[in-house]
């Protein structure tokens, strides 16, 4: 009658598997996976204020920013348009004919934004070109005219002079447009 010992018997639970991390220099540290864990919380109401804000400022950020590009663009090419014209009429005849072509262009899509997606956009065409709307407008078309703008934008609680700053007050705005960036594959110049 032949006898079997225990270490004769293999068994599912004989063997256990363990993961293994190796590093760089060589040591094994065993490793395993924990399952996900859910944690529930309830969000205070200036929780609830901040994202609520961070969505909106977000979704106006996706709504405006390519337009906020195709305004520097722009600006650039009709800037290198004006380096070697001094004479003013000329001047205005470059101005006149790209403005027609950029309103044929967003002059639809431009009155579609809310006023809060249009003070983000203000916001953004600072960042591209370096100069808040109003000077933009003083520039190009006039002080008078800028004037007139601004006296809108405060009517409409808003301020073509305001500034982008993204170290402090628009940090916010900074890293979506950042990500936007990113996912967008647009790339700053300098």
């Amino acid at each position: 009658m032949a006898t079997r010992t225990n270490a004769q018997v293999h068994g599912v639970y004989d063997t256990l598997k363990v993961y293994a991390f190796v590093t760089p220099e060589g040591d094994t540290i065993p490793s395993s996976n924990l399952p996900p864990v859910l944690v529930y919380g309830k969000l205070t109401r200036e929780w609830r204020k901040y994202w609520a804000d961070w969505t909106r400022l977000r979704n106006a950020v996706y709504v405006t920013y390519p337009y906020a590009k195709a305004a520097g663009r722009i600006m650039n090419e009709i800037n290198a348009k004006l380096v070697n014209v001094s004479d003013r009429k000329q001047r205005k005849t470059i101005i006149k004919s790209r403005e027609r072509e950029l309103k044929k262009e967003f002059t639809d899509k431009l009155t579609k934004l809310s006023v809060y997606q249009g003070k983000i956009l203000m916001k953004l065409i600072y960042r591209e070109t370096g100069n808040n709307c109003y000077e933009i407008i003083d520039e190009y078309k006039g002080f008078i005219s800028a004037a007139f703008w601004q006296t809108v934008a405060v009517l409409f609680g808003s301020n073509l002079k305001q500034n982008y700053d993204p170290s402090d007050r628009d940090r916010d705005m900074e890293r979506i447009v950042v990500d936007v960036e990113k996912m967008y594959g647009y790339y700053r110049n300098g």
